[in-house]
């Protein structure tokens, strides 16, 4: 299926402790154009960091404060998700306990479509860096290919070192990680939930100081 192999990296990098890193760091000429006109194209560093995402679930909000220090273009490409709807009614299709929950699959929306398809052929450069892969953390998921990363993000339950400068960590949890948690530990098979739990909405706001 298309693209859900975004996921193995971290699923891999659990079993096996190892992930092989980027062969380019920030090669962004393999990436591919976003979307014209998206909210957040262009915007700076400054105006993505005031910033935060409301992920609306059907267990309670999850709150993620953006920080595109580290990764700019992951950054950006989750607020335009966010703020174009296109998260809007997507599921949090994989969970690994006890390490990270996934969302960011177009394709579980009720809303699929050729837009949310092109979406998810947008591919972003590998932006490794310096941020530690720790509990409430917000991060790409991607394959073992270089600037593979498209929509899928996961949330980290606990602190991962071996995720460290390998992916483009953009956020963190502010508010919600007991949801967060609910997640992680609801019924599965294996990594599939039994009942995924759906982000009713994704709202942008200015950060709450």
């Amino acid at each position: 299926m298309v693209l859900l192999m975004t996921f193995a990296m971290a699923v891999s990098a659990q079993s096996n402790n190892q992930i092989e890193p980027p062969k380019k760091a920030n090669a962004r000429a393999a990436a591919t154009p976003a979307p014209a006109g998206d909210p957040f194209e262009g915007a700076t560093v400054e105006k993505m960091a005031g910033q935060c995402v409301t992920l609306e679930t059907e267990l309670g909000p999850i709150e993620i404060a953006i920080t595109p220090e580290n990764a700019p273009e992951a950054a950006r490409n989750f607020l335009n998700l966010s703020a174009t709807g296109a998260l809007d009614t997507t599921t949090f299709s994989r969970v690994v306990k006890g390490f990270v929950i996934q969302g960011g699959n177009l394709q579980t929306s009720e809303k699929w479509s050729e837009a949310l398809a092109k979406r998810m052929s947008h591919r972003l450069p590998d932006e490794p860096g310096l941020v530690k892969h720790v509990r409430g953390i917000v991060s790409m998921a991607r394959t073992e290919e270089p600037n593979s990363a498209t929509t899928h993000f996961f949330i980290l339950v606990a602190a991962a070192p071996h995720l460290d400068s390998k992916f483009a960590a953009f956020g963190t949890v502010t508010k919600g990680m007991e949801v967060v948690d609910a997640i992680n530990q609801a019924p599965a098979d294996g990594d599939q939930p039994d009942k995924p739990v759906k982000i009713n909405r994704a709202v942008v706001s200015p950060c709450k100081k």
